[in-house]
């Protein structure tokens, strides 16, 4: 449960210049995004095509290793060969092309709030922090083993931000026992958040937790909460060529109660998959359509996300490296791939930097332009992460929303109507080699035309000096610090928190629910 000793402040979040200098009002709308940028592709039409010819040639011939035995009498059920001795599914391509065909295109997500909704389809752009890391770090406590707090903190810091779109599962809790962190983390997500909200795949039993709790407290009817996703969760497989028990157990829960499942094979170049772009591609194909078929075979139309993460690793130490070259390639080659099935799909930006300096903001950028120019729908992992996931970095977080925030200033567009070109407002009111801060344009725009920065500046050296030389890590402590001493957070219904909290002290007495494994 959640800490009840510091008593919540149940009011509205402010706008984020309430936390800065700044008090202009711009007009702007970072929660319902469109990619403006016209699909860059790496392969031609036809080598996608033999792409995933082969990925289906891989399904039907080699197979995929099923761990769980339920999920390969659901194959079985389906028309899959399976072999009980070696747990091998072997899927043919017809399974294949029908759950595709029954896959949702489109997908409405349900939060808390309907301004908070997410809409997941070919085109669309969301945004999701760093996740599932086991440690966190900033510049005043230093790294360390994630915890409550930790978690606490950076749900407040992604509800404050519209730009990021749903709520990741930030950072391990590791204070909290296995057994109950799933009902402190749902708690959180509810009472702290107004945001289409994440839920841990760690066995049926947590699952059905997590669903009663996200149903009663958004007041849904049973076939309300089947009807559209109310939270998410991300299904790794084992690569290569291997569905876990307790992902595969993930996929089917979630399938039967509607909820959402993003199938993200975790391929490396060089370690558990192929050294090239193609081939390793080609394994995270078979294997995000081996997960989207078993969810499909569970029951058609469940709402499924295809979803790639595919980089290198250094050849030199065997660690992952992200933002690199390859993994920019890996990334356009999925959302061609994706492109072709017709599913909304996820990518992934990060960084495999120790700290959060030149280097990690280069891998996380050209890693999120990857994701761009490939049409991501979900980006995750775009703001917070180093040491390719091991830890999530409070300074990071902020640095890249900044990023975030330009990218959605730039989906918004730009319009050139007579307003705009200002020819009587501007380009008549200034003679040659005069200057336009004082023309009738500037004058009634100053103040709204430009994108607000959160942490960058833009003073001379001897302002920047006379200000304490402060470098951007600096401001950004100053940033996340004030968010979460400001603690602002959703209006809820105080009977649903006080029915939240019943439920789990019920089911905590009853000795919770243990991860399956």
């Amino acid at each position: 449960m959640i800490d009840t000793a510091q008593k919540p402040k149940r009011r509205r979040r402010r706008s984020e210049g309430a936390l800065g200098v700044s008090t202009k009002k711009r007009s702007v709308n970072y929660r319902q995004l469109r990619n403006p940028f016209p699909p860059m592709e790496v392969f031609s039409a036809d080598q996608i095509g033999n792409l995933h010819e082969n990925a289906l040639k891989l399904l039907q011939e080699l197979g995929m290793r099923v761990l769980l035995p339920e999920a390969r009498e659901v194959f079985k059920a389906g028309g899959a060969r399976v072999d009980p001795n070696t747990q091998m599914v072997y899927i043919g391509r017809d399974m294949v092309q029908a759950a595709l065909a029954s896959a949702p295109k489109r997908i409405d997500c349900r939060a808390g709030a309907r301004q908070q909704d997410v809409v997941l389809e070919l085109g669309a752009l969301v945004f999701q922090a760093g996740a599932a890391a086991p440690h966190a770090t900033d510049l005043e406590r230093g790294r360390r083993p994630g915890s409550a707090q930790d978690f606490r903190e950076y749900t407040q810091i992604q509800q404050h931000y519209d730009v990021l779109h749903m709520l990741s599962p930030s950072v391990e809790p590791q204070n909290v026992p296995t057994h109950i962190r799933h009902y402190f983390t749902t708690e959180l997500q509810l009472t702290l958040s107004d945001k289409f909200p994440f839920a841990f795949s760690r066995g049926t039993p947590q699952a059905m937790d997590n669903f009663e709790m996200y149903q009663n407290f958004r007041g849904a009817s049973d076939d309300e909460f089947r009807a559209n996703p109310h939270c998410y969760t991300i299904i790794n497989t084992n690569s290569p060529r291997t569905l876990d028990i307790p992902m595969a157990q993930g996929l089917i829960d979630f399938a039967r109660y509607g909820q959402l499942s993003i199938v993200t094979p975790f391929t490396l170049m060089g370690a558990m998959a192929p050294i090239t772009v193609a081939g390793s591609i080609t394994l995270s194909h078979a294997e995000a359509l081996a997960g989207i078929t078993l969810t499909q075979l569970v029951n058609a139309g469940a709402p499924v996300c295809y979803g790639t993460f595919t980089s290198n690793v250094d050849m030199k130490s065997g660690s992952p490296a992200f933002g690199t070259p390859a993994h920019f390639q890996a990334s356009l080659a999925a959302g061609q791939l994706a492109r072709f099935t017709g599913l909304p799909w996820r990518s992934a930006a990060g960084s495999a930097s120790n700290v959060n300096d030149v280097q990690a903001a280069n891998e996380n950028q050209f890693g999120l332009w990857g994701c761009l120019m490939a049409g991501a729908s979900v980006v995750i992992h775009a703001a917070g992460w180093l040491e390719g996931g091991l830890t999530v970095s409070y300074e990071k977080l902020i640095c890249d929303v900044e990023v975030l925030n330009m990218v959605a200033e730039v989906c918004a567009g730009a319009d050139a109507g007579t307003d705009e070109i200002g020819f009587d407002s501007a380009l008549s009111q200034v003679e040659p080699s005069g200057h336009f801060f004082s023309a009738p344009q500037t004058m009634e725009r100053y103040s709204t035309e430009f994108y607000e920065p959160i942490i960058h500046q833009y003073p001379n050296i001897g302002l920047w000096k006379e200000r304490g030389s402060q470098d951007a890590n600096t401001r950004a402590t100053e940033v996340w610090k004030k968010i979460v001493a400001a603690d602002y957070r959703p209006a809820v219904d105080e009977n649903r928190v006080q029915a939240l909290q019943s439920f789990i002290e019920k089911r905590t007495a009853q000795g919770g629910a243990p991860p399956e494994s």
